[in-house]
């Protein structure tokens, strides 16, 4: 890479690096949402991210409980972690938190379009459900993020830090 290209890229520190690459590799989220009691739920869910918006996309059923949720309480709670490894201590997997609030998609809107297009880039399976009536797309806006990169390693994300880590690899 020649010096003028390597001065026009600018630094990306090393944790935003590792966070980038594990929101990008890693598939599936917890999702806590609350019940219309204002009782926690925390579901699984494929995840992915719409680069443009820098919005993270989710694909979901409106058979679900955690759209129910999402529906009447939009404030959303979402982990992205590292797999356990065997032999490995557990108190050390980087993970990140996500505060936001959920946003459902407008069938065949622009917003919609693009969310579907990042979701099947990332689920080319999943063609089939994006075109069921009961499935919907929602947009989690992040408002506040925590990242802990390992055993004593945690910061809230900055608003820079963030846009740099929902950014495509």
């Amino acid at each position: 890479m020649n010096s003028e290209l390597k001065n026009a890229l600018p630094h990306e520190p090393r944790l935003n690096r590792a966070l980038r690459a594990m929101l990008h590799t890693q598939r599936v989220a917890a999702l806590g949402t609350l019940n219309a009691e204002g009782k926690p739920f925390v579901s699984m869910v494929p995840f992915a991210i719409e680069p443009q918006s820098g919005t993270l996309i989710i694909h979901v059923s409106l058979l679900a409980p955690h759209t129910r949720n999402l529906l009447t309480a939009p404030a959303v709670s979402f982990m992205v972690m590292q797999p356990e490894v065997p032999g490995e201590p557990v108190h050390a997997l980087p993970r990140v938190s996500f505060d936001g609030t959920a946003a459902r998609l407008r069938p065949e809107s622009p917003s919609w379009l693009a969310a579907r297009n990042a979701y099947l880039a990332r689920f080319p399976d999943a063609q089939m459900m994006t075109e069921l009536g009961d499935f919907s797309f929602f947009a989690i806006t992040v408002t506040d993020a925590r990242h802990v990169a390992g055993f004593g390693s945690a910061r809230p994300l900055e608003p820079e830090d963030l846009a740099s880590v929902l950014r495509p690899l």
